[in-house]
């Protein structure tokens, strides 16, 4: 039995349900707080997730960081390094998932030299379908494009909150499986 370790740094614009995701995560979806300050600086939930099949688990740092350039200008040392990304859009906001590249960018800026090969791309407010902006087909073909698995949630309905987080946890299990592979071998 193996439990890792992996910070993951939950990232996108303001009021796009980052910090709600996190907290019904947290509370195994025991807890939907109805109403939300802006996140101004970093909130750090740790929960720890089993891997299906394996006896092992990863416990994941999530850094819920705020969706303002002003207070991420101010983060920068706290996303240094992170293992794995949870990229959160509101479906209901075409911009808020237009700024995704944006976010990504920026995350893999904080591992130079080395690539950042696990994340997710949640689409959450799923809720909202009446007010719905962006295309899930669309949003799967970006996520795909860039080596992300795709999403969608809606955090106040308590639907599909824990399936990226667990997606992460498998992910970076898997990338750590891979690399005791290759440590064997050398051996």
């Amino acid at each position: 039995m193996v439990k890792l370790a992996a910070k993951c740094i939950l990232a996108g614009d303001p009021a796009v349900g980052k910090t709600a995701l996190a907290q019904i995560f947290r509370s195994d979806g025991a807890h939907f707080q109805k109403s939300y300050t802006l996140t101004t600086g970093m909130d750090l939930v740790v929960k720890t997730v089993p891997v299906p099949d394996t006896g092992d688990s990863v416990e994941l740092f999530i850094f819920d960081s705020a969706g303002k350039e002003l207070f991420s200008e101010m983060l920068d040392k706290l996303w240094e390094s992170p293992n794995v990304l949870c990229l959160v859009y509101d479906v209901t906001n075409e911009e808020s998932f237009n700024n995704c590249s944006k976010w990504l960018e920026k995350a893999r800026s904080q591992a130079p030299g080395i690539s950042l090969p696990v994340g997710v791309l949640v689409g959450n407010k799923t809720d909202l379908a009446g007010r719905r902006a962006v295309d899930s087909a669309e949003a799967r073909a970006w996520a795909l494009g860039q080596g992300l698995e795709c999403f969608e949630t809606s955090v106040k309905e308590m639907e599909n909150f824990e399936a990226p987080f667990h997606c992460l946890a498998k992910q970076f299990h898997q990338l750590y499986r891979e690399k005791v592979e290759v440590f064997r071998a050398l051996a």
